[in-house]
């Protein structure tokens, strides 16, 4: 599935949650990330964000789509990582 994840979280956790979710998923732009997972790596995701995150102060959304075909994302002004240049 595809799935792209969305955070705003305290100052103080924003490095620890970047590094973690970079290991699953390619970042997008400033608490974006995107790409293909199991539902597996999902799960693991998920359950390593709730142990980085304070539930009372930070918040993460999860959007899920059966296949990144699904997706039309549109870029206005710059695009910050673009995953097309990856060999």
């Amino acid at each position: 599935m595809y799935i792209i994840i969305v955070y705003d979280v305290e100052q103080k956790r924003v490095a620890k949650v970047c590094k973690f979710l970079r290991r699953f998923l390619n970042w997008v732009q400033n608490s974006v990330f995107e790409g293909d997972v199991s539902q597996a790596k999902l799960k693991e995701i998920k359950m390593g964000l709730k142990k980085l995150i304070n539930k009372d102060k930070d918040s993460i959304l999860f959007y899920q789509l059966r296949d990144q075909k699904y997706v039309d994302r549109q870029i206005m002004g710059q695009d910050k990582n673009p995953t097309d240049t990856i060999i």
